[in-house]
């Protein structure tokens, strides 16, 4: 019976193995941020479209713009599989626990990379397209290796991170206006709190990895904190703004006014004690802000049409 059962499990490892690759191939992606990806990249699509869905476009555009996030993701764990040897939040990656191999990712993300540039601009349009490969461009070779360099990387990340609005608007009108540079700046203000605060929450293994992702001279987090409550009041501001442009309606003011005042309750909080649980409740607050008002905007952008 012991040996039926080893010859078993000598059959079955080579399919274990398959998985568990495809698995780490996945984590490679970073599936976590695409999410978030997809969900901004479906936003600003439904925003700027002019009547019915076109099916075909939009499932072309999300597919684009996720192969092109899963590229820079994978593109970036092959750049920094160093660094992230040395951080207990990331030890357990793909490349630095030794699972997958350089070459192997680097090629995986190259393709990605290419082929959702590729589609994006064949399916969707150039301006799409042009917009994905500058996000991953700026991303790989600005924002990565600032990040040994300066904490103003953070800054300069936050331009690629809020392109997959645009992409999508893009892809639905062919073209960029003063609406989508509104939902442009929301995404961009939103991604301090949430970066800032994992940051904070992480500080020791970003220092043993030689990442600056805060300011030197700020040990105990009260410029940090300032800077999130700076960028928090900004971002509530700028959400009333298409309330106000006539982009949503009353539902969506109310709404935004709502979720600001929850997202800002607890980066004071955090302001007032800069403890890791505290950074950890502003990080899953900011992941129930950002679905919630993009779905409330499009959802009042909905009821405003059909009135």
């Amino acid at each position: 019976m012991n040996g039926f059962a080893t010859a078993a499990m000598r059959r079955l490892n080579p399919f274990r193995m398959r998985t568990t690759k495809l698995r780490d191939y996945v984590v490679l992606t970073k599936p976590e941020v695409n999410t978030l990806v997809v969900m901004t990249a479906l936003a600003g699509f439904d925003l700027a479209r002019r009547g019915p869905v076109q099916i075909p476009l939009l499932l072309n555009t999300l597919l684009g713009t996720l192969l092109v996030a899963s590229g820079t993701g994978t593109l970036n764990q092959y750049m920094e599989r160093v660094s992230d040897r040395s951080m207990r939040r990331t030890a357990r990656r793909p490349l630095p626990a030794g699972r997958l191999y350089s070459a192997e990712a680097l090629t995986f993300g190259l393709l990605s990379s290419v082929s959702g540039v590729i589609l994006l601009w064949f399916e969707a349009n150039p301006l799409a397209s042009i917009l994905a490969l500058t996000a991953l461009s700026s991303y790989l070779l600005i924002y990565t290796p600032l990040k040994k360099k300066t904490s103003l990387c953070t800054l300069v990340g936050a331009f690629p991170g809020a392109m997959p609005c645009l992409i999508g608007w893009a892809a639905a009108r062919g073209s960029l206006n003063q609406e989508s540079l509104v939902l442009y700046t929301m995404l961009f203000l939103w991604q301090f709190p949430h970066l800032l605060a994992i940051a904070w929450m992480y500080r020791e293994d970003y220092s043993r990895a030689g990442l600056r992702m805060l300011p030197a001279k700020d040990p105990e987090g009260r410029l940090v904190s300032r800077q999130i409550l700076a960028f928090m009041a900004a971002l509530v501001l700028v959400s009333m703004v298409p309330a106000m442009t006539g982009q949503a309606g009353k539902v969506y003011l109310l709404a935004a006014l709502a979720l600001g005042g929850y997202f800002l309750f607890h980066g004071a909080r955090l302001a007032g004690s800069r403890t890791n649980a505290l950074a950890r409740r502003l990080v899953l607050a900011s992941i129930i802000y950002l679905p919630l008002i993009l779905s409330l905007l499009m959802l009042d952008r909905v009821s405003s049409i059909a009135v």
